[in-house]
Formats: structure tokens, sequence, C-alpha cells
């Protein structure tokens, strides 16, 4: 329980961002389509959460590093539970944009 907890509070190990997206990282933006037009990580994938479900054939190969992101990360948390309840295995949760910028 502690662990579920800590985990979807990001309060797990430390990732290293930066290095996820050297490494090829997908970042995925699940906001709205107006939210991303106003601002948005430079070269992020925008798929709203309420879209996932059915764009997920998008991401062909369940093993590459996907970081989520959003305004606050209640909804990129949600889009990390999405992606690995359908097999993705490297999925983090970036939380807000602006944070995960800060941090890449």
């Amino acid at each position: 329980m502690i662990e579920a907890l800590k985990s979807l509070f990001g309060l797990g190990p430390k990732v290293d961002y930066a290095e996820l997206i050297r490494k090829g990282a997908i970042v995925l933006d699940v906001r709205t389509k107006s939210e991303y037009a106003g601002g948005h990580i430079r070269g992020s994938l925008n798929i709203p959460v309420d879209q996932l479900g059915n764009n997920t054939k998008r991401f062909t190969d369940k093993n590459k590093a996907i970081i989520t992101c959003c305004a606050s990360g209640m909804r990129s948390g949600a889009a990390k539970n999405m992606l690995k309840s359908k097999g993705y295995t490297q999925v983090y949760n970036g939380g807000s944009w602006m944070s995960l910028q800060n941090k890449i």
C-alpha cells in the first residue's frame, strides 16, 4: 500500500528524465489541444488523456520509454496507469509539463 502511494505521488526512486530523453524516450503531453497550444515541451507528442486509449497503436514498441506530462501531474498519472495496463513497460509520470521541462 505504501509503495503504491509513493508511486502515485512520484515519491519513488528519482528518475533522470534528461537521460531518458537522450536515449530516445517519448514525451507524451496528455493535456487538451488548446492547453498544448498555449505552451509545451518542444518535440513532445500531444494526445489528450481522454483520447489516449484509442491511440496507443501509435506506440509500437511497448519497451520504449514514455514520459507522460500534463498541467499538474494528475492526468499524466492516469495516462501512465493506462499505458502500464496495456503492457507498456517503461512509463514515467513526469508531472507538470513546466516542471518536466526544467528537469530536462
